[in-house]
């Protein structure tokens, strides 16, 4: 489908964020405040990087189960689950060239470069702030579409337990249950949950042992401690850990059995923060992350493999007020990635270490901001990453930004020391990107605006070439997005558009799975203690050269674009217990986002991997006082 003229002429009025306004003085940070845009927290109306912050009271407001069901509100954000596997594009960017952190842990397999999303336990996460657009000049590599930071939930004080269940189409069940508890000085929240559903048929071919309905089980343990020491010195640690198995579709023509993915993402992390002088803050971190990947039961061989990524992590940051208008951030980062793999890799272990630097400067007619990070890596070497904004407000309730950043994308140690099927390359570079942009913020009559215009220019990527993957391709992203947030007739109403123009620049092809047109609309309004809200989402036509030598052909295989409506509501029936409902593609939308090649037969066929279509699910929820 096609996005009208009229829909998109009333979806191109900028915006804002879509978050709950809150008071909760136990949340990470009030929300108007940011900290992964400049690695440290800052007002968000002066941030200089497009974003957007969900906060714990929108998770439950929007009865998100998903983090990828959440991030799709975002401009510029595309979700999709071809095959099972998460994959997720920001500002027309590759899965892999966007950065996830969950408090501050890297989380992406060191051999796909995809962080799964989809495993991480709602239930468990206080906040999820996206930043679009590059931030490899604070964090490195892998940070060119921009970055998605979770936060998991914090303790608050006294005793505070919650205990969630569900159940749905697909038999879906959710069980979770938490404890949020403390003193002024110490605060703990533990949470366990576990989810079970049994899908439905990804594929369409009906063949072979496809025919079967592909579920997933989850189960999530999250653990978190904060203590402050005094007015000065604090710590605080981490664990959150994720598990379970995760079936899908052999796209092979008699595929024997049932395969699934064993599947375990974990991070653990802990800090020291300290206010060292009246000037001088620093903070010291130190981390691991795991994610592992048993891959059983497929038909092929080489597909049933056991890989397992660890990374450990320490990172030294230093926040110096040089005056009432000038702060700089000076640090240091290291982190080293294990590979263990039923597969023998040329190499299984690679470091890097990395310093960089921010100085800001607010004014009173202007501001700016400029940063560099020098990484260092045992693989693929050195290399700069600078940005620099220019803020000039104009007037007491508008905005103009004015951006440049860098950013890069390390190789995988698949890209670079794969099995042969793979095609390994060891001399790959580095995928590197320019982004130029210009942002307009503004909060006209009570209606908070947003809207961003940019380019992105990526060089080297890296691709299948003839034998083996290759620095063979550069892209040019042009992009738009726009969003805006007011009441209305008691009506909370967000919306949010993206246009973006993402190419090939060697062939002129747009890129793959992408849509170039997006539309996000979500409304509330509560009656009394009674909720009630709907979303729709509405995406263009992409393409998919899956279809064998469709990327040789003059034809390319389209997909169709959609649209799907949800419904939500709640019921408060009394303080302790709450009520939910919500249906989802309530019309029953028939789509898909990617295409797959059956092996061995019909060559010439390409199928659609299916999106799921009309789902309930109803909720329980009690947190009684003790």
């Amino acid at each position: 489908m096609k996005l009208s003229r009229l829909t998109l002429a009333v979806a191109l009025l900028p915006g804002t964020q879509v978050f709950a306004d809150t008071t909760d003085a136990s949340s990470y940070q009030l929300p108007t405040m940011l900290v992964t845009s400049a690695r440290q927290a800052e007002p968000r109306a002066t941030a200089t990087a497009a974003n957007t912050v969900f906060t714990r009271a929108d998770i439950e407001r929007l009865q998100a189960r998903s983090v990828p069901e959440l991030l799709r509100r975002v401009p510029g954000v595309q979700v999709s689950s071809p095959g099972g596997v998460a994959s997720l594009s920001l500002r027309g960017t590759g899965t892999a060239q966007t950065l996830v952190l969950v408090d501050g842990q890297r989380i992406a397999s060191a051999t796909s470069g995809f962080a799964r999303l989809d495993y991480l336990a709602i239930d468990n996460i206080e906040r999820v702030e996206v930043i679009r657009g590059p931030r490899s000049s604070l964090y490195g590599a892998d940070a060119i579409g921009g970055v998605i930071q979770i936060f998991t939930r914090s303790g608050k004080p006294g005793i505070n337990p919650e205990v969630r269940l569900a159940a749905g189409s697909d038999q879906t069940f959710q069980r979770s249950l938490s404890l949020a508890a403390g003193t002024e000085q110490t605060r703990v929240h533990l949470g366990a949950s576990l989810d079970e559903r049994d899908g439905f048929d990804i594929t369409r071919d009906n063949r072979g042992a496809d025919i079967d309905n592909d579920g997933q089980r989850n189960k999530a343990l999250h653990l978190k401690l904060d203590h402050q020491f005094d007015a000065n010195w604090k710590a605080g640690l981490s664990f959150n850990d994720q598990r379970g198995k995760n079936e899908y579709d052999d796209a092979y023509e008699f595929a024997p059995g049932t395969p699934q993915d064993k599947f375990r993402v974990s991070s653990y992390s802990g800090y020291l923060d300290g206010q060292l002088t009246g000037i001088w803050n620093s903070r010291l971190e130190l981390g691991r992350s795991f994610d592992r990947n048993h891959a059983v039961g497929a038909s092929s061989a080489w597909n049933n493999t056991l890989l397992k990524t660890t990374r450990y992590s320490a990172a030294w940051i230093n926040q110096l007020r040089l005056s009432e208008r000038q702060q700089l951030s000076v640090g240091g980062d290291w982190y080293e990635d294990q590979l263990d793999s039923t597969t023998a890799f040329q190499e299984d272990s690679r470091d890097n270490v990395a310093f960089f630097a921010q100085h800001s400067f607010q004014g009173e007619r202007f501001d700016t901001e400029l940063g560099l990070r020098h990484d260092d890596n045992q693989q693929f070497g050195s290399h700069n990453s600078w940005n620099a904004a220019f803020s000039l407000p104009t007037g007491e309730s508008q905005r103009w930004i004015l951006s440049y950043g860098e950013g890069f994308r390390a190789p995988t140690f698949s890209d670079l020391y794969g099995p042969p099927l793979w095609g390994p390359n060891p001399d790959l570079q580095p995928e590197i990107s320019k982004t130029y942009e210009l942002q307009w913020r503004a909060d006209l009559d009570a209606t908070q605006l947003e809207a961003s215009i940019y380019r992105t220019d990526v060089e080297d990527m890296i691709a299948w070439g003839e034998n083996q993957m290759e620095n063979v391709s550069q892209a040019r992203i042009n992009g738009f997005e726009a969003s805006a947030a007011r009441e209305l007739l008691g009506w909370q109403a967000n919306i949010g558009v993206s246009i973006i123009d993402p190419r090939d620049r060697d062939s002129g092809r747009v890129l793959q799975r992408r849509a170039k047109r997006s539309l996000s609309l979500d409304v509330d309004r509560q009656f009394g203690a009674f909720g009630v809200g709907a979303t729709w989402q509405a995406f263009s036509q992409r393409f998919d050269d899956s279809a064998v030598n469709a990327s040789f052909d003059s034809e390319r295989t389209t997909i169709p674009g959609y649209a799907v409506l949800n419904l939500r509501t709640s019921w408060q029936a009394t303080p302790e217990l709450r009520w939910e409902a919500k249906l989802d593609n309530v019309l029953n939308k028939d789509y898909h986002l990617a295409l797959y090649q059956r092996e061995f037969a019909n060559m010439d066929s390409a199928y659609g991997y299916k999106e799921q279509g009309r789902t309930a699910l109803f909720a329980v929820t009690w947190t009684p006082s003790l």
